[in-house]
This record gives C-alpha cells, sequence and structure tokens, in this order.
C-alpha cells in the first residue's frame, strides 16, 4: 500500500496580504492624498503672495505717476498762472483805452482773446486744485492702510492734470498764424491701378482721426464720405471746428503708406497708399482773400454716390493759375456746396502764399506748389514687424495697433517741435 507524503501547502489568509489589509489601505490612502494636499497649500500661499506682490507693484507704479503728475504742476501751474493773468489784465486795459466802436473788427478780436485768456485762467486755477486733490488723497490712501480705491481716484485726477498740462504746452508751441484755427482734413485713397486695399487703408486713417479727435475732446464730424464698392472709401472730409486743431494736424499733409517688408531685397514692398490733406477752418471769420471771378472754372466733380451726401449739388472748382481743384459735396444745395469749396481754396491758397512768403495771388509759381501726392509724411509696417516711422521727423512707434487706435499725440508733438526748431510754425 502506497503512502502518501504530505506537502507543505502555503495557505494565505485575506489578512496576510497588505494590499487586501484595511490598516495599509487607510494608510496607503493617507499618505497618497498627504502629498498633493500639502502641495496645494503652498500654491495657494504661493498665489496669494504673487497677487500681494503684483498689486503692491500696482500701487507703487500709481503712487509715481500721480507723484511725477502733481510735481509737474506745481512746478508749472503757478509760472503759467501768472502768466496767463497778466496776458488777461493787459487785455483789460486795452477794452478801457480802446474805443469798441471805431474799429468794429478789432474790438472783436480784442474780446476774444479777453475770453480766451479768462477760460485760460480759470482752467490754470482748477488744475491747482485738481492736482493738489490727488495729492491729499494720496496721503489719505496711504494713511488708510493703502488703499486701492483712493489711489486709483487719485490716478484718475492725475490723468486729468496730465491731459491739461500737455494741451496747454503743445498750444504755447503752436504760433503759426493760421494754427489757432479749425481744421479741414482731407483723406484720398490711392489710385493706382485696381487695388481695393487702398479704400480700406483710407477708412483705417478716418477711424484713426475720429479716434483721436474723440480721445482729444475735439468735436469732429465726417462732412463727406465716398464709400467704395469693393469696401473702404475713396475718399472723405473730416471738420474739426475747435481751436487749434490745424495746428496740431497740420503735420499730417501728405502720403500715408501701409507697406510690408519683402525679405527678398530684390522684390520691392507692398506699399497701400492714401493721400492726407488739411487746411485751415476759419472758426471766427471768413478767409480775407479776393479770388478773380475768370481765375475760376466750375467742374463737373467725380461722381460717387456719397454716404450721407448730396451729390447732386456737388461742386467742383479750380483754380487756373494754381491749377488747384477744391470740391464739396456735404451741403443741401448747390450755393452752399460753393461757398464751401470758395472757402477751402481761400484756404489752400492761403497756405501757399505763407510758405512762399507772399502777398499777392499773382506773384504765386505755380511749379512751386507742393503737390500733397509728392511729399511722404509717415509710413505704417505691419511685417515683419510693426513699426511706426514719421518720415518728417524721424520718429519712431513699435505699437501700430496704438497708433490707428487713435494714440498720435506723439508723432503730432514731435511735428509741431519739429516745424518750431525749424521756423515753420
Amino acid at each position: 500500500m502506497a503512502t502518501m507524503t504530505a506537502q507543505p501547502v502555503c495557505v494565505r489568509t485575506v489578512d496576510s496580504n497588505p494590499r487586501y489589509n484595511p490598516k495599509w489601505r487607510a494608510s496607503r490612502r493617507l499618505k497618497f492624498h498627504a502629498w498633493p494636499l500639502s502641495s496645494i497649500i503652498r500654491a495657494s500661499h504661493s498665489i496669494e503672495d504673487k497677487n500681494k506682490v503684483y498689486k503692491e507693484l500696482g500701487l507703487f507704479s500709481l503712487r509715481k505717476k500721480i507723484e511725477d503728475t502733481v510735481l509737474r504742476a506745481e512746478t508749472l501751474a503757478p509760472t503759467a498762472l501768472e502768466h496767463e493773468e497778466a496776458r488777461h489784465i493787459k487785455n483789460e486795459e486795452m477794452i478801457c483805452q480802446y474805443n469798441l466802436w471805431d474799429d468794429l473788427a478789432k474790438s472783436n478780436e480784442i474780446l476774444v482773446k479777453l475770453a480766451d485768456s479768462s477760460k485760460v485762467v480759470d482752467a490754470l486755477k482748477d488744475l491747482s486744485y485738481k492736482a493738489e486733490e490727488a495729492k491729499l488723497i494720496t496721503q489719505l490712501a496711504e494713511m488708510d492702510a493703502i488703499n486701492y480705491r483712493l489711489f486709483k481716484q487719485a490716478y484718475s485726477a492725475s490723468l486729468d492734470v496730465g491731459k491739461f498740462l500737455d494741451k496747454y504746452e503743445i498750444s504755447k508751441l503752436l504760433r503759426g498764424t493760421y494754427d489757432l484755427e479749425g481744421a479741414c482734413v482731407i483723406i484720398k485713397a490711392g489710385i493706382s491701378g485696381f487695388c481695393p486695399e487702398n479704400q480700406i487703408w483710407a477708412e483705417q486713417l478716418l477711424q484713426m482721426y475720429l479716434k483721436w479727435a474723440k480721445k482729444q475732446g475735439l468735436g469732429a464730424r465726417v462732412v463727406e464720405k465716398c464709400p467704395s464698392k469693393n469696401g473702404g472709401i475713396k475718399s472723405a472730409t473730416i471738420e474739426l471746428e475747435s481751436k487749434y486743431a490745424y495746428g496740431y494736424l497740420s503735420g499730417e499733409i501728405g502720403v500715408h503708406c501701409m507697406t510690408s517688408s519683402s525679405h527678398n531685397a530684390s522684390v520691392p514692398p507692398e506699399a497701400i497708399m492714401a493721400a492726407v490733406d488739411v487746411v485751415p477752418l476759419f472758426l471766427e471769420t471768413s478767409p480775407d482773400l479776393q479770388v478773380d471771378d475768370e481765375d475760376l472754372l466750375i467742374l463737373s466733380p467725380i461722381s460717387c454716390e456719397a454716404e450721407g451726401g448730396h451729390t447732386g449739388f456737388a461742386v467742383c472748382i479750380q483754380h487756373i493759375p494754381t491749377g488747384l481743384i477744391v470740391e464739396s459735396s456735404g451741403e443741401r444745395s448747390r450755393f452752399a456746396n460753393k461757398i464751401k469749396a470758395l472757402h477751402r481754396l481761400k484756404a489752400k491758397l492761403l497756405m501757399i502764399l505763407r510758405d512762399q512768403a507772399i502777398s499777392d495771388i499773382r506773384s504765386i509759381k505755380k511749379d512751386s506748389t507742393i503737390d500733397v501726392w509728392k511729399q511722404e509724411a509717415r509710413r505704417y509696417m505691419f511685417q515683419p514687424h510693426k513699426l511706426v516711422h514719421d518720415v518728417k521727423t524721424g520718429i519712431q512707434l513699435p505699437d501700430l495697433n496704438s497708433v490707428l487706435n487713435g494714440n498720435i499725440e506723439p508723432l503730432i508733438a514731435a511735428s509741431i517741435n519739429s516745424r518750431q526748431s525749424c521756423g515753420m510754425v
């Protein structure tokens, strides 16, 4: 009879397997959750610290800007106020000494100067109050354990102070004969070949000037607009009935090119063009210039379905001796358009007389008149990098989108400074 030998058998209970042990699972679960929990805690502290640092940096930046503006106001405002008050007193003395009924034109000029000086004096006094307000609010914010809301309030007041100082300083540089007048801005798309991009570019320039005027608080309105069937505009005319508008914008005259630089030097960059012309818009009086009727030729304007315009009453006038051509289509009658076109023609002739340093229209040299299309004003490059290059002043700005959004103050200021240094203001 065979005997059976017992073989060792390894029996493993459920509890003997650590993976099935409840204690092991609990400890495992605790270890598993412990690391992410501590990381989350550390991460939350890190985010809070970063936010605190960022907020402190933001407050420091705001405080620095406020302090710089307040210091600028405290430095410039007293001197400016003293000067403007002296000018105001001088104008009052002229009125007392002058018989207003002797020369109505001269009397009106003196009264306008008096009103202007009075406005500037009031504005400078208000500026001093706003600067002091910004300074006090900043001090209160620091006492109130850095109150962010108060800092924002102070910064808002400082922005108003800075904007006024910028305008005041620029206005002191505008001493030209017609810089005080409003402006008529005429934008025309390039017509070289069939290039719908030219019309789209002209529309972009139109919006750029409208946005700038709105930010500056200048009254700008589109009086004439000729849309293109392919999008954009063929031409448009903006009138800015605000003082110093011509002084601000006269540097914009010329061709504005949107270019795309080519990587291949042998291939010329693609240029999309539009021309900008600016003439004074006389606010108080009509242009003081006599033009002989026999020197004028009434032409048929180029047909254009103007948006909101009255093309049936459009008038186009050519000045035969100089070859200048002006037109108007935004008024409700042919007579009104003729008057406006004549005013624009006289304004352009006055600019030529000033530039050529002569007083008689018959002395104008036709060959010396500058064609808007023959002078480049600015280049807007969008490839391979974005850049705005002002050809007249040499200034370059890297933020193309900001400029097209109406932030052209640096370009305007550079143009005014350049004209003053050259004695052209």
